[in-house]
């Protein structure tokens, strides 16, 4: 016989009653309001777009409004481009950041009814464009590929196509996959321990793996062989690495970071095999390393501290304290542009090799104005159930402090638009939070197991998560809701990663198979 559930209660029955009647409240407009006069300006430059136009206030929904800015920048049907739009605040007294307000559905809503403005003023409206392209959630598994005879415990795509994935393991080897088809295309041997980090050059040319022996290794991405010996200097194992920026790199002599459990972080020529500089400062096990786009290197350490360094010279230009446990994880707002340099949706490599700096270095320009300013911010997730977000070029204290998590937070991550961050910890919960400020969005409820690592797709409107509950989920940021389940691992999912250009994912875990999703 099947269970029948109890009626609802009273109580229920109101706060089901009270529900509804705020999401009917939200959704209308009142149509006696008249008009109001609009204003766009470009986030990134500042510069105002068009005269002031008037717009009925019943018709000042966010559709309506990117429809308005496409008519005024020309924008033809097939060209047009969507948008997010905020609002700030022109008290001079007051903080800028704390006073911009995100136009989430309408100006009614966001402005008028909390009474920020009034239908006699003309409001400014800053607009940033959203990816002109639209990823598919991934549905399926297309290839369970077996080779690895451990854990996996690190996966990465090709920065240049979704075609190629290499995944570090416990069994001291890399593989290179060709996702495409789902066989493996190379093994990566010479480590004689676990390999825990693995990263790929910029231009998708050179694969650096990172391994419990205390070496760095650097393979031909394409054939798969070995680029001379290891890289040997560290006194214990390599916990993450970071290639210097494309935009940034002398012609011919690309240079990678490796962070380290013995305190250090160095700096390796990647031509002559010798090491460039060596990062030395923390009092504990450096967790994980970032290169930033304006000459900056971000560590975080076992020691409660991240330091930033110049890249140039080696010096120590700050340390951000204010983390009361160890330092699991840093992320940095450009993350993603640093990560693809020249590569872009559209699949266009450009020829030659100026053309190709000058293309990432516009891309991270691009990416990183905020009111003609290039900023670079960066989220660090700790042991102490806590994230700060810093603004390190303009200040040594946070921006914000990001609370809400019950346990250790694992993993951070910002959406290629910097627009939102992600973080992932061991209390089974994913959440969303506005990168600008800080403020809490959202949680996103489903794993049933600690959650390991999370990544956005190359849009920013899809999040994938790996668990310990043996699963992957993919959510739905407009929605705050789950958008696919992906069950099939038949153990702990460690690593997961979406592919730049947002056609596949690729995980691994504990039961040794890689599986490729795709939509």
């Amino acid at each position: 016989m099947a269970t029948l559930l109890p009626p609802p209660t009273k109580r229920q029955k109101t706060e089901q009653a009270e529900k509804a009647r705020q999401q009917q409240e939200i959704q209308s407009i009142p149509d006696n309001l008249g008009s109001i006069r609009v204003q766009f300006f470009d986030q990134a430059t500042g510069s105002a777009t068009g005269p002031a136009v008037s717009v009925p206030v019943a018709d000042a929904n966010v559709k309506n409004l990117e429809t308005l800015l496409n008519t005024l920048q020309g924008n033809e049907d097939d060209e047009r481009v969507p948008y997010r739009f905020s609002y700030q605040c022109e008290d001079k007294n007051k903080d800028k950041d704390n006073q911009t307000i995100d136009i989430l559905a309408d100006l009614y809503h966001s402005l008028l009814q909390p009474g920020v403005k009034t239908t006699e003023d003309t409001i400014h409206l800053y607009y940033t464009p959203q990816a002109v392209f639209r990823v598919k959630a991934v549905s399926r598994c297309s290839a369970s590929i077996a080779g690895h005879g451990e854990a996996i415990l690190a996966t990465s795509f090709s920065p240049a196509s979704s075609s190629t994935m290499v995944t570090g393991s416990g069994d001291a080897t890399a593989r290179v996959w060709d996702c495409d088809t789902g066989t493996p295309l190379h093994t990566l041997k010479g480590h004689t321990s676990w390999v825990l980090a693995v990263a790929y050059s910029p231009n998708g040319a050179i694969i650096a793996t990172g391994s419990m022996d205390n070496t760095i290794r650097l393979w031909d991405a394409k054939k798969g062989q070995a680029l001379g010996g290891p890289l040997k200097g560290h006194a214990k194992w390599i916990t993450s690495l970071a290639w210097e920026p494309y935009h940034m790199q002398e012609t011919g002599r690309p240079r990678l970071a490796s962070a380290s459990k013995d305190s250090t972080v160095r700096i390796w020529d990647v031509v002559s095999k010798r090491i460039d500089m060596v990062l030395s400062g923390h009092k504990g096990s450096v967790t994980c390393v970032r290169w930033g786009g304006t000459g900056k290197i971000y560590t975080s350490s076992h020691d409660r501290t991240i330091k930033v360094w110049n890249a140039q010279n080696g010096t120590l230009a700050q340390t951000l304290s204010a983390h009361a446990h160890r330092v699991n994880h840093l992320a940095l707002s450009t993350d993603f542009v640093l990560r693809t340099a020249y590569h872009d949706h559209t699949g266009q490599v450009p020829h030659s090799e100026s053309e190709k700096v000058a293309a990432a270095k516009k891309r991270f320009e691009q990416a990183a104005t905020i009111n003609k300013k290039i900023v670079e911010k960066l989220v660090s997730a700790s042991d102490d159930f806590t994230m700060y977000l810093w603004e390190p070029e303009s200040s040594g204290k946070p921006v914000a402090r990001l609370l809400g998590h019950q346990k250790e937070v694992n993993h951070v991550t910002f959406s290629p638009d910097m627009a939102y961050i992600a973080s992932a910890g061991f209390d089974n919960h994913v959440k969303l939070w506005n990168a600008r400020d800080g403020k809490f969005i959202t949680t996103f409820r489903g794993h049933v197991g600690a959650v390991y690592q999370c990544c956005f797709s190359a849009d920013s409107r899809l999040l994938v998560s790996s668990s310990k509950d043996t699963t992957l989920k993919v959510w739905n940021l407009r929605t705050g809701k789950l958008s696919m389940d992906l069950p099939g691992h038949k153990d702990e999912v460690y690593a997961v990663d979406w592919s730049p250009d947002g056609q596949k994912v690729g995980s691994g875990g504990k039961d040794k198979a890689v599986r490729i999703w795709r939509n």
